[in-house]
Protein backbone atom coordinates (compact mmCIF):
# COMPACT_ATOMS: atom_id res chain seq x y z
CA UNK A 1 0.00 0.00 0.00
CA UNK A 2 1.37 3.42 -1.00
CA UNK A 3 1.09 6.60 1.02
CA UNK A 4 -1.60 7.82 -1.37
CA UNK A 5 -3.69 4.71 -0.62
CA UNK A 6 -3.10 4.54 3.16
CA UNK A 7 -5.70 6.73 4.96
CA UNK A 8 -3.50 7.24 8.02
CA UNK A 9 -0.48 8.23 5.96
CA UNK A 10 -2.67 10.47 3.81
CA UNK A 11 -4.12 12.30 6.82
CA UNK A 12 -0.59 12.94 8.08
CA UNK A 13 0.43 14.20 4.64
CA UNK A 14 -2.54 16.55 4.50
CA UNK A 15 -1.70 17.93 7.94
CA UNK A 16 1.84 18.53 6.70
CA UNK A 17 0.44 20.21 3.59
CA UNK A 18 -1.74 22.45 5.74
CA UNK A 19 1.30 23.44 7.78
CA UNK A 20 3.15 24.25 4.54
CA UNK A 21 0.26 26.45 3.42
CA UNK A 22 0.47 28.35 6.72
CA UNK A 23 4.21 28.83 6.20
CA UNK A 24 3.72 30.21 2.68
CA UNK A 25 1.01 32.59 3.81
CA UNK A 26 3.27 33.86 6.59
CA UNK A 27 6.00 34.64 4.05
CA UNK A 28 3.90 36.35 1.38
CA UNK A 29 1.41 38.09 3.67
CA UNK A 30 3.98 39.66 5.98
CA UNK A 31 3.44 43.33 6.72
CA UNK A 32 6.69 44.30 4.98
CA UNK A 33 6.20 42.08 1.91
CA UNK A 34 8.36 43.31 -0.97
CA UNK A 35 7.83 41.86 -4.44
CA UNK A 36 11.43 42.33 -5.60
CA UNK A 37 12.77 40.57 -2.52
CA UNK A 38 10.25 37.71 -2.68
CA UNK A 39 10.73 37.14 -6.40
CA UNK A 40 14.44 37.79 -6.79
CA UNK A 41 16.69 39.27 -4.13
CA UNK A 42 16.24 36.58 -1.45
CA UNK A 43 17.46 33.84 -3.81
CA UNK A 44 21.18 32.95 -4.25
CA UNK A 45 22.86 35.32 -6.71
CA UNK A 46 24.34 32.49 -8.74
CA UNK A 47 21.07 30.53 -8.85
CA UNK A 48 19.56 30.20 -12.34
CA UNK A 49 16.09 31.70 -12.62
CA UNK A 50 15.44 31.08 -16.31
CA UNK A 51 17.09 29.35 -19.21
CA UNK A 52 15.98 31.40 -22.22
CA UNK A 53 15.90 29.20 -25.31
CA UNK A 54 15.89 30.56 -28.86
CA UNK A 55 14.30 28.94 -31.90
CA UNK A 56 17.71 27.60 -33.00
CA UNK A 57 18.08 25.94 -29.56
CA UNK A 58 20.83 28.32 -28.46
CA UNK A 59 20.27 29.35 -24.84
CA UNK A 60 21.41 31.64 -22.06
CA UNK A 61 20.97 31.36 -18.32
CA UNK A 62 19.56 34.27 -16.35
CA UNK A 63 20.82 34.24 -12.78
CA UNK A 64 19.05 35.92 -9.89
CA UNK A 65 22.08 38.15 -9.46
CA UNK A 66 21.87 39.37 -13.04
CA UNK A 67 18.14 39.90 -12.73
CA UNK A 68 18.63 41.88 -9.54
CA UNK A 69 21.17 44.20 -11.17
CA UNK A 70 19.34 44.67 -14.48
CA UNK A 71 15.90 45.11 -12.94
CA UNK A 72 17.33 47.71 -10.53
CA UNK A 73 18.55 49.68 -13.53
CA UNK A 74 15.14 49.46 -15.17
CA UNK A 75 13.42 50.46 -11.93
CA UNK A 76 15.59 53.59 -11.85
CA UNK A 77 14.74 54.23 -15.51
CA UNK A 78 11.03 53.98 -14.72
CA UNK A 79 11.45 56.43 -11.86
CA UNK A 80 13.09 58.79 -14.33
CA UNK A 81 10.03 58.50 -16.55
CA UNK A 82 7.81 59.56 -13.68
CA UNK A 83 6.58 56.10 -12.71
CA UNK A 84 5.94 55.71 -8.99
CA UNK A 85 4.46 53.05 -6.73
CA UNK A 86 0.98 52.10 -7.84
CA UNK A 87 1.38 53.42 -11.39
CA UNK A 88 0.61 51.05 -14.26
CA UNK A 89 3.22 49.83 -16.75
CA UNK A 90 2.21 47.57 -19.62
CA UNK A 91 4.25 45.03 -21.58
CA UNK A 92 3.54 43.94 -25.16
CA UNK A 93 6.35 41.41 -25.40
CA UNK A 94 7.21 37.83 -26.20
CA UNK A 95 8.92 35.43 -23.81
CA UNK A 96 12.42 36.82 -23.45
CA UNK A 97 15.14 37.88 -21.01
CA UNK A 98 14.07 41.49 -21.53
CA UNK A 99 10.53 40.63 -20.47
CA UNK A 100 11.71 39.20 -17.15
CA UNK A 101 13.98 42.20 -16.52
CA UNK A 102 11.11 44.57 -17.33
CA UNK A 103 8.68 42.76 -15.03
CA UNK A 104 11.07 42.68 -12.09
CA UNK A 105 11.90 46.34 -12.69
CA UNK A 106 8.21 47.21 -12.61
CA UNK A 107 7.67 45.32 -9.36
CA UNK A 108 10.91 46.65 -7.82
CA UNK A 109 9.58 50.14 -8.42
CA UNK A 110 6.28 49.22 -6.74
CA UNK A 111 4.42 49.71 -10.02
CA UNK A 112 1.62 47.52 -11.41
CA UNK A 113 2.13 45.30 -14.43
CA UNK A 114 -0.53 45.24 -17.18
CA UNK A 115 0.04 42.24 -19.49
CA UNK A 116 -0.83 42.61 -23.19
CA UNK A 117 -1.07 39.42 -25.24
CA UNK A 118 0.98 39.71 -28.43
CA UNK A 119 -1.89 38.40 -30.59
CA UNK A 120 -4.08 41.35 -29.58
CA UNK A 121 -4.97 43.91 -32.23
CA UNK A 122 -4.90 47.70 -31.55
CA UNK A 123 -8.51 48.02 -30.25
CA UNK A 124 -7.99 45.36 -27.56
CA UNK A 125 -4.68 46.92 -26.61
CA UNK A 126 -6.12 50.45 -26.48
CA UNK A 127 -8.97 49.32 -24.22
CA UNK A 128 -6.56 47.87 -21.64
CA UNK A 129 -4.13 50.76 -21.78
CA UNK A 130 -6.92 53.25 -21.24
CA UNK A 131 -8.79 51.29 -18.56
CA UNK A 132 -5.61 50.72 -16.53
CA UNK A 133 -4.42 54.31 -17.01
CA UNK A 134 -1.02 53.09 -18.14
CA UNK A 135 1.94 55.49 -17.92
CA UNK A 136 4.56 53.44 -19.82
CA UNK A 137 4.36 50.66 -22.40
CA UNK A 138 7.33 48.37 -23.01
CA UNK A 139 7.00 46.81 -26.45
CA UNK A 140 9.00 44.47 -28.66
CA UNK A 141 10.10 46.06 -31.91
CA UNK A 142 7.98 43.66 -33.98
CA UNK A 143 4.86 44.69 -32.00
CA UNK A 144 5.33 48.44 -32.09
CA UNK A 145 3.08 49.00 -35.11
CA UNK A 146 0.09 48.14 -32.90
CA UNK A 147 0.82 51.26 -30.84
CA UNK A 148 0.96 53.65 -33.78
CA UNK A 149 -1.63 56.47 -33.92
CA UNK A 150 -4.81 55.45 -35.71
CA UNK A 151 -8.53 54.94 -35.22
CA UNK A 152 -7.98 53.36 -31.81
CA UNK A 153 -4.84 55.07 -30.52
CA UNK A 154 -4.59 58.87 -30.49
CA UNK A 155 -1.48 60.75 -31.54
CA UNK A 156 -1.31 62.45 -28.13
CA UNK A 157 -1.16 59.25 -26.15
CA UNK A 158 -0.80 59.73 -22.38
CA UNK A 159 1.74 56.90 -22.08
CA UNK A 160 5.40 56.75 -23.00
CA UNK A 161 6.65 53.96 -25.25
CA UNK A 162 9.85 51.99 -24.59
CA UNK A 163 10.96 49.80 -27.50
CA UNK A 164 12.98 46.59 -27.08
CA UNK A 165 15.24 46.04 -30.09
CA UNK A 166 15.41 47.90 -33.40
CA UNK A 167 15.45 51.66 -33.74
CA UNK A 168 13.17 54.25 -32.22
CA UNK A 169 10.92 56.75 -33.92
CA UNK A 170 9.74 60.13 -32.69
CA UNK A 171 9.27 60.20 -28.93
CA UNK A 172 9.90 56.47 -28.48
CA UNK A 173 12.59 55.41 -26.02
CA UNK A 174 15.10 52.55 -26.24
CA UNK A 175 15.01 49.85 -23.58
CA UNK A 176 18.77 49.24 -23.85
CA UNK A 177 19.61 52.94 -23.74
CA UNK A 178 17.47 53.47 -20.67
CA UNK A 179 19.32 50.67 -18.89
CA UNK A 180 22.69 52.06 -19.93
CA UNK A 181 21.92 55.41 -18.26
CA UNK A 182 21.61 53.86 -14.81
CA UNK A 183 23.94 51.86 -12.61
CA UNK A 184 21.20 50.35 -10.50
CA UNK A 185 22.71 51.85 -7.35
CA UNK A 186 20.60 55.02 -7.34
CA UNK A 187 18.10 55.52 -4.52
CA UNK A 188 15.18 55.25 -6.98
CA UNK A 189 16.27 51.73 -7.89
CA UNK A 190 15.77 50.43 -4.36
CA UNK A 191 13.03 47.87 -3.95
CA UNK A 192 9.71 49.29 -2.76
CA UNK A 193 7.90 47.27 -0.08
CA UNK A 194 4.13 47.57 -0.52
CA UNK A 195 2.95 44.94 1.95
CA UNK A 196 0.70 41.97 1.12
CA UNK A 197 -2.12 44.00 -0.44
CA UNK A 198 0.15 45.97 -2.75
CA UNK A 199 -0.66 45.23 -6.38
CA UNK A 200 1.60 43.22 -8.66
CA UNK A 201 -0.60 42.86 -11.71
CA UNK A 202 -3.80 44.12 -13.27
CA UNK A 203 -4.88 41.37 -15.65
CA UNK A 204 -7.96 41.71 -17.82
CA UNK A 205 -10.27 38.75 -18.25
CA UNK A 206 -13.09 38.42 -20.78
CA UNK A 207 -16.72 37.69 -20.11
CA UNK A 208 -19.90 37.33 -22.11
CA UNK A 209 -21.05 40.94 -21.99
CA UNK A 210 -19.45 44.32 -21.55
CA UNK A 211 -15.81 45.20 -21.66
CA UNK A 212 -13.08 42.97 -20.16
CA UNK A 213 -12.78 43.17 -16.38
CA UNK A 214 -9.54 43.98 -14.56
CA UNK A 215 -8.40 41.44 -11.97
CA UNK A 216 -6.07 43.07 -9.38
CA UNK A 217 -3.42 40.56 -8.28
CA UNK A 218 -1.87 41.44 -4.88
CA UNK A 219 1.52 40.37 -3.56
CA UNK A 220 -0.09 37.90 -1.15
CA UNK A 221 -1.36 35.92 -4.18
CA UNK A 222 2.21 34.63 -4.52
CA UNK A 223 1.47 32.19 -1.68
CA UNK A 224 -1.14 30.53 -3.87
CA UNK A 225 1.09 30.49 -6.96
CA UNK A 226 3.98 29.00 -4.98
CA UNK A 227 1.69 26.40 -3.40
CA UNK A 228 0.42 25.27 -6.81
CA UNK A 229 3.97 24.66 -8.02
CA UNK A 230 4.60 22.45 -5.01
CA UNK A 231 1.27 20.62 -4.64
CA UNK A 232 -0.29 20.72 -8.09
CA UNK A 233 2.77 20.46 -10.34
CA UNK A 234 5.18 18.87 -7.85
CA UNK A 235 8.09 20.95 -9.13
CA UNK A 236 11.24 19.88 -7.29
CA UNK A 237 14.68 21.51 -7.08
CA UNK A 238 16.23 18.96 -9.44
CA UNK A 239 13.47 19.29 -12.06
CA UNK A 240 13.89 21.00 -15.40
CA UNK A 241 10.54 22.79 -15.40
CA UNK A 242 8.84 24.18 -18.48
CA UNK A 243 5.43 25.83 -18.52
CA UNK A 244 4.80 26.54 -22.20
CA UNK A 245 1.88 28.95 -21.62
CA UNK A 246 2.16 32.56 -22.76
CA UNK A 247 2.71 35.11 -19.95
CA UNK A 248 0.20 37.41 -21.60
CA UNK A 249 -2.43 35.17 -19.95
CA UNK A 250 -3.00 34.04 -16.40
CA UNK A 251 -1.63 30.49 -16.51
CA UNK A 252 1.59 31.64 -18.15
CA UNK A 253 2.07 34.74 -16.02
CA UNK A 254 1.17 33.06 -12.73
CA UNK A 255 2.98 29.76 -13.26
CA UNK A 256 5.64 30.29 -15.93
CA UNK A 257 6.95 33.54 -14.40
CA UNK A 258 5.63 34.48 -10.94
CA UNK A 259 5.46 30.99 -9.41
CA UNK A 260 8.97 29.89 -10.47
CA UNK A 261 10.45 33.22 -9.35
CA UNK A 262 8.71 32.97 -5.98
CA UNK A 263 9.85 29.38 -5.48
CA UNK A 264 13.39 30.12 -6.67
CA UNK A 265 13.44 27.29 -9.19
CA UNK A 266 14.94 27.19 -12.66
CA UNK A 267 12.43 27.37 -15.51
CA UNK A 268 12.59 27.17 -19.30
CA UNK A 269 11.43 30.25 -21.25
CA UNK A 270 11.13 29.63 -25.01
CA UNK A 271 11.68 32.80 -27.01
CA UNK A 272 9.75 31.51 -30.01
CA UNK A 273 6.29 30.59 -31.16
CA UNK A 274 4.88 27.12 -30.63
CA UNK A 275 5.52 24.22 -32.97
CA UNK A 276 5.46 20.51 -32.26
CA UNK A 277 8.95 19.79 -33.70
CA UNK A 278 10.53 22.61 -31.69
CA UNK A 279 8.76 21.50 -28.52
CA UNK A 280 10.14 17.97 -28.91
CA UNK A 281 13.62 19.37 -29.56
CA UNK A 282 13.55 21.59 -26.47
CA UNK A 283 12.35 18.71 -24.30
CA UNK A 284 15.20 16.52 -25.54
CA UNK A 285 18.02 19.08 -25.60
CA UNK A 286 17.30 20.52 -22.16
CA UNK A 287 16.11 17.26 -20.60
CA UNK A 288 12.77 18.66 -19.44
CA UNK A 289 11.30 16.59 -16.61
CA UNK A 290 8.24 18.63 -15.57
CA UNK A 291 6.02 20.07 -18.32
CA UNK A 292 2.80 22.11 -18.22
CA UNK A 293 0.75 23.36 -21.15
CA UNK A 294 -2.78 23.77 -22.50
CA UNK A 295 -4.58 20.69 -23.88
CA UNK A 296 -4.18 22.00 -27.42
CA UNK A 297 -0.41 21.66 -27.06
CA UNK A 298 -0.74 18.01 -26.06
CA UNK A 299 -3.23 17.38 -28.86
CA UNK A 300 -0.86 18.92 -31.39
CA UNK A 301 2.08 16.93 -30.03
CA UNK A 302 -0.03 13.79 -30.36
CA UNK A 303 -0.39 14.41 -34.09
CA UNK A 304 3.41 14.42 -34.28
CA UNK A 305 3.99 11.32 -32.17
CA UNK A 306 6.42 9.96 -34.73
CA UNK A 307 8.73 12.89 -33.88
CA UNK A 308 9.10 12.03 -30.18
CA UNK A 309 12.86 11.78 -29.49
CA UNK A 310 14.00 8.63 -27.74
CA UNK A 311 15.31 10.61 -24.77
CA UNK A 312 12.02 12.36 -23.89
CA UNK A 313 10.54 10.97 -20.69
CA UNK A 314 8.78 13.28 -18.26
CA UNK A 315 8.43 12.88 -14.51
CA UNK A 316 5.34 15.10 -14.44
CA UNK A 317 2.95 16.39 -17.13
CA UNK A 318 0.09 18.81 -16.40
CA UNK A 319 -2.62 20.57 -18.36
CA UNK A 320 -4.83 23.58 -17.71
CA UNK A 321 -7.15 25.91 -19.56
CA UNK A 322 -9.93 23.60 -20.71
CA UNK A 323 -11.20 20.08 -19.99
CA UNK A 324 -8.82 17.26 -20.88
CA UNK A 325 -10.14 14.24 -22.78
CA UNK A 326 -9.14 10.70 -21.70
CA UNK A 327 -7.50 9.88 -25.05
CA UNK A 328 -4.85 12.55 -24.42
CA UNK A 329 -4.17 11.08 -20.97
CA UNK A 330 -3.53 7.60 -22.37
CA UNK A 331 -1.41 8.98 -25.21
CA UNK A 332 0.74 10.89 -22.72
CA UNK A 333 1.29 7.75 -20.68
CA UNK A 334 2.54 5.93 -23.76
CA UNK A 335 4.72 8.60 -25.34
CA UNK A 336 5.80 10.82 -22.44
CA UNK A 337 6.10 8.17 -19.76
CA UNK A 338 3.43 9.68 -17.49
CA UNK A 339 -0.26 10.51 -17.80
CA UNK A 340 -1.02 14.20 -18.21
CA UNK A 341 -3.09 15.44 -15.27
CA UNK A 342 -5.89 17.96 -15.67
CA UNK A 343 -5.98 21.10 -13.48
CA UNK A 344 -8.71 23.71 -13.05
CA UNK A 345 -8.61 27.38 -12.11
CA UNK A 346 -9.43 30.89 -13.27
CA UNK A 347 -7.77 34.27 -13.70
CA UNK A 348 -9.51 35.43 -10.52
CA UNK A 349 -7.83 32.94 -8.21
CA UNK A 350 -5.39 30.75 -10.14
CA UNK A 351 -5.43 26.96 -9.91
CA UNK A 352 -7.43 25.44 -7.09
CA UNK A 353 -9.04 22.12 -8.14
CA UNK A 354 -6.51 19.73 -9.61
CA UNK A 355 -5.42 16.19 -10.17
CA UNK A 356 -2.42 17.07 -8.03
CA UNK A 357 0.98 15.46 -8.51
CA UNK A 358 2.60 15.89 -5.09
CA UNK A 359 3.00 12.96 -2.73
CA UNK A 360 0.30 12.95 -0.06
CA UNK A 361 -2.26 14.80 -2.18
CA UNK A 362 -1.95 12.70 -5.34
CA UNK A 363 -4.92 10.40 -6.04
CA UNK A 364 -5.62 7.89 -8.83
CA UNK A 365 -7.02 9.55 -11.96
CA UNK A 366 -10.71 9.27 -12.72
CA UNK A 367 -11.84 9.69 -16.32
CA UNK A 368 -13.22 13.17 -16.92
CA UNK A 369 -12.49 14.48 -13.43
CA UNK A 370 -10.60 17.69 -12.78
CA UNK A 371 -9.64 16.38 -9.34
CA UNK A 372 -10.04 17.76 -5.83
CA UNK A 373 -9.28 21.08 -4.14
CA UNK A 374 -5.62 21.71 -3.40
CA UNK A 375 -4.43 22.31 0.18
CA UNK A 376 -5.45 25.84 1.13
CA UNK A 377 -8.71 25.67 -0.85
CA UNK A 378 -12.25 24.55 -0.08
CA UNK A 379 -14.85 24.07 -2.83
CA UNK A 380 -18.18 22.43 -3.49
CA UNK A 381 -20.98 22.29 -6.03
CA UNK A 382 -23.94 24.48 -5.00
CA UNK A 383 -27.51 23.84 -6.03
CA UNK A 384 -28.86 26.01 -8.83
CA UNK A 385 -31.87 26.99 -6.72
CA UNK A 386 -30.01 27.99 -3.56
CA UNK A 387 -26.69 28.29 -1.81
CA UNK A 388 -26.70 24.82 -0.27
CA UNK A 389 -24.55 21.92 -1.55
CA UNK A 390 -25.93 19.91 -4.46
CA UNK A 391 -26.40 16.16 -4.07
CA UNK A 392 -23.55 13.93 -5.20
CA UNK A 393 -23.69 13.60 -8.98
CA UNK A 394 -26.19 16.44 -9.38
CA UNK A 395 -25.20 19.31 -11.61
CA UNK A 396 -24.82 22.70 -9.94
CA UNK A 397 -22.54 25.69 -9.59
CA UNK A 398 -18.85 25.15 -8.83
CA UNK A 399 -18.03 27.47 -5.92
CA UNK A 400 -15.15 28.28 -3.57
CA UNK A 401 -15.79 28.64 0.14
CA UNK A 402 -14.16 31.95 1.01
CA UNK A 403 -13.67 31.39 4.75
CA UNK A 404 -12.30 27.89 4.19
CA UNK A 405 -9.77 28.95 1.54
CA UNK A 406 -6.79 30.69 3.15
CA UNK A 407 -5.07 30.91 -0.25
CA UNK A 408 -8.00 32.82 -1.77
CA UNK A 409 -6.81 36.29 -2.77
CA UNK A 410 -9.45 37.70 -5.14
CA UNK A 411 -11.74 40.27 -3.52
CA UNK A 412 -13.19 41.99 -6.57
CA UNK A 413 -12.66 43.52 -10.00
CA UNK A 414 -11.11 46.94 -10.33
CA UNK A 415 -13.72 49.69 -10.70
CA UNK A 416 -16.54 47.16 -11.30
CA UNK A 417 -18.60 46.65 -8.12
CA UNK A 418 -21.59 45.26 -10.03
CA UNK A 419 -19.48 42.58 -11.70
CA UNK A 420 -17.83 41.80 -8.36
CA UNK A 421 -21.22 41.32 -6.70
CA UNK A 422 -22.15 38.74 -9.35
CA UNK A 423 -19.18 36.61 -8.31
CA UNK A 424 -20.15 36.22 -4.67
CA UNK A 425 -23.24 34.96 -2.89
CA UNK A 426 -25.21 37.59 -0.99
CA UNK A 427 -23.69 36.55 2.34
CA UNK A 428 -20.15 36.58 0.90
CA UNK A 429 -19.56 32.97 1.92
CA UNK A 430 -19.09 31.63 -1.60
CA UNK A 431 -17.19 32.74 -4.70
CA UNK A 432 -19.10 31.61 -7.79
CA UNK A 433 -16.80 30.47 -10.60
CA UNK A 434 -19.49 30.78 -13.26
CA UNK A 435 -18.91 27.13 -14.19
CA UNK A 436 -21.32 24.25 -13.84
CA UNK A 437 -20.21 20.83 -12.66
CA UNK A 438 -20.78 17.84 -10.43
CA UNK A 439 -19.03 16.26 -7.47
CA UNK A 440 -19.06 12.55 -6.71
CA UNK A 441 -19.33 10.80 -3.35
CA UNK A 442 -15.54 10.78 -2.98
CA UNK A 443 -15.18 14.52 -3.51
CA UNK A 444 -13.91 14.47 -7.11
CA UNK A 445 -15.10 17.34 -9.31
CA UNK A 446 -16.30 17.05 -12.90
CA UNK A 447 -16.63 20.01 -15.25
CA UNK A 448 -19.97 20.13 -17.07
CA UNK A 449 -20.26 23.52 -18.75
CA UNK A 450 -19.80 27.21 -18.32
CA UNK A 451 -23.00 28.88 -17.23
CA UNK A 452 -21.92 31.86 -19.24
CA UNK A 453 -20.83 31.80 -22.89
CA UNK A 454 -17.08 32.35 -22.55
CA UNK A 455 -15.19 30.40 -25.20
CA UNK A 456 -11.97 28.62 -24.28
CA UNK A 457 -9.88 27.99 -27.40
CA UNK A 458 -6.46 26.41 -27.00
CA UNK A 459 -6.52 27.52 -23.35
CA UNK A 460 -7.33 31.16 -24.15
CA UNK A 461 -10.53 32.67 -22.70
CA UNK A 462 -12.42 34.64 -25.36
CA UNK A 463 -15.51 36.63 -24.53
CA UNK A 464 -18.03 36.46 -27.40
CA UNK A 465 -18.93 40.10 -26.79
CA UNK A 466 -15.39 41.15 -27.77
CA UNK A 467 -15.66 39.44 -31.16
CA UNK A 468 -19.30 40.40 -31.70
CA UNK A 469 -18.45 44.05 -31.07
CA UNK A 470 -15.91 43.96 -33.89
CA UNK A 471 -18.15 42.13 -36.35
CA UNK A 472 -21.00 44.55 -35.62
CA UNK A 473 -18.82 47.40 -36.91
CA UNK A 474 -19.03 46.03 -40.45
CA UNK A 475 -21.41 48.00 -42.63
CA UNK A 476 -23.21 44.85 -43.80
CA UNK A 477 -23.89 43.36 -40.35
CA UNK A 478 -27.19 43.93 -38.59
CA UNK A 479 -26.81 41.42 -35.74
CA UNK A 480 -24.26 38.82 -34.75
CA UNK A 481 -23.75 36.06 -32.18
CA UNK A 482 -20.50 34.19 -31.56
CA UNK A 483 -20.32 30.74 -29.98
CA UNK A 484 -17.75 28.07 -29.23
CA UNK A 485 -17.97 24.79 -31.13
CA UNK A 486 -16.08 21.63 -30.09
CA UNK A 487 -12.84 21.09 -31.99
CA UNK A 488 -10.57 18.06 -31.68
CA UNK A 489 -7.34 20.08 -31.68
CA UNK A 490 -8.19 23.36 -29.95
CA UNK A 491 -10.96 22.24 -27.62
CA UNK A 492 -13.27 24.89 -29.06
CA UNK A 493 -13.23 27.20 -32.05
CA UNK A 494 -15.24 30.33 -32.68
CA UNK A 495 -18.12 30.38 -35.13
CA UNK A 496 -20.21 33.42 -35.95
CA UNK A 497 -23.90 33.64 -36.83
CA UNK A 498 -24.50 36.84 -38.79
CA UNK A 499 -27.74 38.58 -39.75
CA UNK A 500 -27.06 40.94 -42.64
CA UNK A 501 -28.71 44.27 -43.29
CA UNK A 502 -31.43 43.99 -45.95
CA UNK A 503 -29.42 45.88 -48.53
CA UNK A 504 -26.44 43.56 -48.00
CA UNK A 505 -28.28 40.22 -48.07
CA UNK A 506 -27.18 39.48 -51.63
CA UNK A 507 -23.49 39.68 -50.60
CA UNK A 508 -23.70 36.65 -48.28
CA UNK A 509 -21.01 34.20 -49.30
CA UNK A 510 -17.36 33.15 -48.93
CA UNK A 511 -15.93 36.55 -49.85
CA UNK A 512 -17.88 38.41 -47.17
CA UNK A 513 -17.19 35.65 -44.64
CA UNK A 514 -13.45 36.03 -45.22
CA UNK A 515 -13.77 39.82 -44.98
CA UNK A 516 -15.40 39.42 -41.56
CA UNK A 517 -12.71 37.00 -40.37
CA UNK A 518 -9.98 39.43 -41.38
CA UNK A 519 -11.81 42.26 -39.62
CA UNK A 520 -11.63 40.36 -36.32
CA UNK A 521 -7.92 39.65 -36.85
CA UNK A 522 -7.22 43.35 -37.43
CA UNK A 523 -9.53 44.83 -34.83
CA UNK A 524 -9.38 42.33 -31.92
CA UNK A 525 -6.89 39.47 -31.96
CA UNK A 526 -5.20 37.25 -34.51
CA UNK A 527 -6.18 34.05 -32.69
CA UNK A 528 -9.83 34.90 -32.07
CA UNK A 529 -11.31 35.05 -35.55
CA UNK A 530 -14.38 32.91 -36.37
CA UNK A 531 -13.39 29.71 -38.17
CA UNK A 532 -16.84 29.62 -39.76
CA UNK A 533 -19.34 32.36 -40.55
CA UNK A 534 -23.00 31.37 -40.92
CA UNK A 535 -25.35 33.87 -42.54
CA UNK A 536 -28.82 33.51 -40.99
CA UNK A 537 -32.15 35.31 -41.22
CA UNK A 538 -32.51 35.79 -37.46
CA UNK A 539 -30.97 34.90 -34.10
CA UNK A 540 -32.81 33.00 -31.34
CA UNK A 541 -33.78 35.31 -28.49
CA UNK A 542 -35.57 35.31 -25.18
CA UNK A 543 -38.86 37.25 -24.84
CA UNK A 544 -36.84 40.10 -23.37
CA UNK A 545 -34.60 40.19 -26.44
CA UNK A 546 -31.45 38.48 -25.13
CA UNK A 547 -29.63 36.33 -27.68
CA UNK A 548 -29.76 32.63 -26.78
CA UNK A 549 -26.26 31.63 -27.78
CA UNK A 550 -26.66 28.22 -26.17
CA UNK A 551 -29.26 27.27 -28.81
CA UNK A 552 -26.84 28.13 -31.60
CA UNK A 553 -24.10 26.19 -29.85
CA UNK A 554 -26.31 23.14 -29.35
CA UNK A 555 -27.35 23.24 -32.99
CA UNK A 556 -23.76 23.28 -34.20
CA UNK A 557 -22.76 20.50 -31.78
CA UNK A 558 -25.51 18.31 -33.26
CA UNK A 559 -24.40 19.15 -36.79
CA UNK A 560 -20.74 18.45 -36.06
CA UNK A 561 -21.56 15.18 -34.27
CA UNK A 562 -23.67 13.99 -37.20
CA UNK A 563 -20.80 14.22 -39.67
Amino acid sequence: MTASDDPVAKDASLRTAGSRVDDLIAVYASADACAADLLCDRHPEDGVAFTVVEADLSARDLSYGELRRESARFAAALAGLGVGPGDAVATLMGKSAELVVALLGIWRRGAVHVPLFTAFAPPAIALRLTAARVKVVVVDEDQRAKLMPGPDLPADRPWQTVVVGGTQEGAELSFDELLSRHSGDEPQSEAVALGPDGLLVKLFTSGTTGTPKAVPVPIRALASFHAYLEFGLDVRPDDVFWNAADPGWAYGLYYAVLGPLAAGIRSILLHSGFSAPLTWQVMERFEVTNFAAAPTVYRTLRTRSEQVPDGVRLRRASSAGEPLTPDVVSWSQQFLGVPVRDHYGQTEHGMMITNAWADGVRAPLRDGSMGKPLPGWSATVLRDDGDGPAAAGAMGRVAIRVAGSPLMWFTGYADAPDKTAERFTADGDWYLTGDAGTQDDDGFFYFSARDDDVIIMAGYRIGPFDVESVLAQHRSVAEVAVVGVPDELRGEVLEAFVVLRPEAAASAGPALAEELRQLVKRRFAAHAYPRAVHFVDRLPKTPSGKIQRFLLRERRIREVSAR
